[in-house]
């Protein structure tokens, strides 16, 4: 098992929280401590490669398959048979894989901005040039480079720019998040959007209409709700901040959920 920083808080039945990619353990819930406070054991890590974690053994070893096993890890580690998964974009898909493949060990599913579409698969030469940018000119560089691929309204372009900046100084290995750069991307959580519909566990996807954020796709949202069979979809009204980037009311969704389950 690789070392992972990983944070575990509170004596409840168990939530785990899985960011997304080039993000850090802070980056699902934004700090918000609401899940504690409603009696829940917030459990939070660093995937491989990220913020505080220890680097995958080989460039290639970051995907779905590595980040599953070692979810599978932190469950063994801290003693939890069953939990809650809530997860954004990265973290979303490794939460589905585990839904997949291991589905005893899940309760329930928050699926935050998914992405992955296997009929519409990402662009990936714009990953691998911020994987280069990182490697090649740090977070400067990086920063530099997703300014110019993501075409950013002038609106957004630096608030978007300070949160990235932010997310990318709390790496201790910057060059294994560029090597995930280029692997996550390539790696397939699941095969087919039928494959959703096998999943048990009762959900909530939390798309996003955000206009700074194109990279997730408020329609792939839509999709996992349809095809997921106890799904619900739950959004932020339009024109107001998304609910996906508001900690404190992200926290209450993901409680609502953990406490159905519970009961």
């Amino acid at each position: 098992m690789l070392r992972l920083a990983i944070d575990d808080d509170g004596d409840g039945r168990p939530v785990v929280l899985l960011h997304g990619l080039t993000a850090s353990r802070r980056y699902v819930v934004m700090g918000s401590k609401g899940l504690l406070k409603a009696g829940f054991r917030m459990v939070s890590y660093d995937a491989r490669g990220h913020g505080e974690s220890e680097p995958a053994p080989s460039p290639d070893a970051y995907g779905y398959e590595c980040l599953a096993a070692d979810l599978i890890d932190v469950l063994d580690s801290l003693g939890i048979e069953r939990a809650v998964l809530a997860g954004a974009s990265m973290g979303a898909h490794t939460a589905i894989r585990l839904a997949l493949e291991e589905p005893e060990l899940v309760a329930g599913l928050v699926l935050i901005t998914p992405a992955f579409h296997p009929d519409h698969p990402p662009g990936l030469d714009r990953w691998d040039r911020l994987s280069e940018a990182l490697r090649t000119g740090g977070v400067d560089g990086f920063v530099e480079a997703y300014g110019e691929a993501e075409h950013l309204d002038e609106r957004f372009r630096d608030t978007v720019l300070k949160v990235v900046r932010q997310r990318l100084e709390r790496h201790e290995h910057p060059e294994a998040v560029s090597d995930a750069l280029r692997c996550v991307p390539r790696s397939k959580p699941f095969e087919s959007l039928d494959a959703l519909e096998r999943i048990g566990a009762p959900t909530i996807v939390v798309p996003s209409r955000d206009e700074a954020d194109p990279g997730h796709p408020y329609e792939v949202g839509e999709e996992y709700a349809r095809r997921i069979p106890d799904a619900e979809l739950r959004v932020e009204d339009e024109g107001s901040s998304p609910l996906a980037w508001q900690g404190g009311q992200l926290s209450k969704v993901i409680a609502e959920l953990a406490e159905r389950v519970a009961a």
